[in-house]
């Protein structure tokens, strides 16, 4: 039986965990001079409350011990692995990958590892699908292969003003934007920001978003994100135009966490897709 293992970076929404029994090991995020545990004893919600009254805290992120990888390969050697398969934030962005390599020198059975040289829910892309390989009847190195190349397909689209349009009823002001008023829906692609389209009310931010995902191919799994809770009405509005899309073969909902939030800040919001890997 292949176990599966991510890091918290991977923003896996608790409904993938679940299907798969993956294994969760956290990152060190440092609010404040304070440290915590990623997912453990800082959630999203409890981090995004101390930037309250727009004061923004100093925060920082570490990668998890070694000795954090090789509880959790254990832990699921102890559930009946055989052999793991343990996918994680690119290691030219995070040392997480090296602790995971020191980690997995001491597991019971063999873990097989692959940097994605991606970071946030890319990471939980790549082994949702390989999740979903293995469902098939892959075996760990053909699992590993396909997280590597769903690492490299995942596109995405977002905006920072989430917060701006739910504070004004799915409005903004002409001063909330760069084109009279309007917001800018981005896309992040090989580390430059193009702009995907404009838009002036929270109907269209989702109107412009979901058109960017359909776009995206078919049988396309997709992850919508928030950061902070009050940005929830676009995260609806966005689920609302997407999750009977015929291009969508599965939607499901994650928060932007502390290790996530750390380098965008609040006000986030946005979608992240790829389409499902042949069997």
């Amino acid at each position: 039986m292949i176990g599966f293992c991510v890091d918290s970076n991977s923003q896996m929404p608790a409904q993938l965990v679940e299907r798969y029994g993956v294994e969760v090991v956290p990152l060190i995020v440092t609010v404040d001079g304070e440290d915590f545990l990623e997912g453990v004893d800082l959630d999203a919600d409890a981090f995004w409350a101390r930037f309250a009254g727009g004061v923004a805290p100093a925060v920082g992120t570490a990668a998890p011990s070694p000795g954090g990888f090789a509880a959790a390969y254990e832990t699921l050697a102890a559930r009946g692995a055989t052999e793991i398969l343990s996918v994680h934030i690119g290691s030219s962005i995070s040392a997480t990958f090296d602790a995971a390599r020191v980690g997995a020198r001491s597991s019971p059975v063999p873990v097989r590892l692959v940097d994605t040289g991606t970071a946030s829910f890319g990471i939980t892309c790549s082994l949702w699908e390989a999740a979903e390989a293995v469902k098939r009847g892959a075996e760990l190195d053909e699992a590993a292969d396909v997280a590597e190349r769903v690492a490299a397909s995942t596109d995405n689209v977002f905006v920072v003003k989430a917060l701006d349009l739910a504070a004004e009823g799915g409005r903004v002001s002409v001063e909330a934007g760069p084109a009279e008023g309007a917001i800018p829906v981005l896309r992040l692609v090989r580390g430059s920001v193009e702009t995907v389209g404009q838009a002036q009310s929270m109907d269209d931010v989702a109107d412009v978003m979901a058109s960017a995902v359909r776009t995206g191919g078919s049988r396309l799994r997709v992850g919508i994100s928030i950061a902070d809770a009050g940005a929830a009405p676009l995260w609806q509005a966005l689920e609302d135009r997407l999750q009977d899309a015929e291009e969508v073969a599965e939607l499901v909902r994650y928060r932007v966490g502390p290790s996530v939030g750390a380098h965008t800040g609040p006000g986030t919001a946005g979608a992240m897709w790829y389409p499902a890997v042949d069997a």
